[in-house]
């Protein structure tokens, strides 16, 4: 029996239009994927003048110290209070004023307090409808 050997065809893979498909596919990628710019905070800046001497009496403190206790007109008060507690803040000093005028909220977060307690409270503000709101850090 004469049996003769085959020569078994080499399985290549043809890699001469791969560069061609990555760089297609790169393109497509880039073209499809949106990207969304970073948010922030929307907060509207008062424009820079002269500064306006504000009684204590029209200004609501909220105070965030480092541990992320928040003390509301120097009451210790919890997250989920805080929105309620502007919002009744700003129905009385309306009530007082008058419907044209507005409180200031101001947010004192100490310079150890995470970010993350301010902005939770800084959010309650604003969903509380407070326009007028003032942040900084206290001076001890």
């Amino acid at each position: 029996m004469n049996l003769k050997k085959h020569a078994k065809p080499n399985a290549e893979i043809p890699t001469s239009s791969l560069a061609d498909i990555v760089f297609l596919l790169l393109i497509f990628f880039l073209v499809t994927t949106s990207m969304n710019p970073a948010k922030g905070i929307g907060m509207t800046l008062p424009p820079p003048g002269e500064q306006v001497e504000i009684r204590q009496e029209n200004v609501l403190n909220i105070f965030v110290n480092p541990e992320g206790a928040i003390l509301v007109a120097g009451e210790i008060t919890d997250l989920r209070d805080v929105r309620q507690k502007v919002y009744e803040a700003r129905m009385e000093f309306k009530r007082r004023r008058g419907e044209d005028d507005e409180i200031i909220v101001s947010l004192l977060a100490h310079t150890e307090a995470e970010y993350k307690h301010m902005i939770d409270v800084l959010d309650e503000i604003k969903q509380a409808e407070a326009t007028k709101i003032s942040i900084a850090t206290p001076h001890f």
